[in-house]
């Protein structure tokens, strides 16, 4: 099993490329986004580990190129403690699993195992309902073939709502997915960013289930 663990500490690379070798795993690991993406791209890998905060590329847009190139192996991304990043984005853009760090190494290992059974079976990387689609590659809504302009909030927001349609999301699950986990503000917020999502994508794209949450329907 070949893993590509991407990650720019070097103390903390070096103690997971030990940890996985004698795990069993064929370990390579770069330092940098730039050379994790050519590596990549150019050799192929059961898994990937691959930390957010990188110089060269972030780990978002080494995720990104990936899914555009059409490489699908499983990506496992690490994100920072302290909740900087929204693990959402990692996952729209096309990651597979997350840890945040510091991590159990017996966690990491038990979800890279998980994620190398699962496989990297080609998916759709365009999400579409009707006259609204959204590529969470190239980060492009088309609404009646027509470009919406999102922040990247209300996009996460959309994203999420699209992968669940027909369900009726709670604004709680909502706030676990879109926003910062550490995030203690008013559940509100939600209302305001459906609003908006309103405004710009017109009437009944965003329903409201009165009491229970929203939903987007099929």
């Amino acid at each position: 099993m070949r893993v590509l663990v991407v990650e720019d500490e070097t103390s903390l690379a070096e103690v997971v490329r030990r940890g996985l070798t004698r795990e069993g795993f064929v370990v390579d690991v770069m330092h940098d986004g730039q050379d994790g993406l050519w590596a990549a791209t150019e050799s192929a890998y059961d898994v990937i580990v691959l930390d957010i905060m990188l110089p060269g590329l972030d780990g978002y847009e080494v995720v990104a190129r990936l899914r555009a190139a059409g490489v699908w192996t499983p990506v496992l991304m690490l994100t920072a403690v302290d909740g900087e990043h929204d693990q959402a984005q990692a996952f729209n853009l096309g990651a597979d699993d997350y840890l945040t760090k510091p991590f159990s190494f017996v966690v990491l290992v038990a979800r890279l195992r998980a994620l190398i059974r699962r496989g990297a079976p080609e998916r759709p990387v365009v999400l579409r309902n009707g006259s609204l689609s959204l590529d969470p590659v190239r980060r492009r809504v088309l609404r009646h073939g027509s470009e919406v302009a999102l922040t990247p909030k209300e996009f996460s927001l959309l994203t999420f709502l699209m992968m669940h349609v027909g369900e009726v999301v709670t604004k709680a699950s909502i706030l676990d997915a879109v926003w910062d986990p550490a995030y203690d503000g008013d559940v509100n917020i939600v209302e305001v960013y459906v609003g908006y999502l309103r405004r710009k994508l017109g009437a009944g794209v965003v329903e409201t289930v009165r009491g229970v949450g929203y939903r987007v329907d099929p």
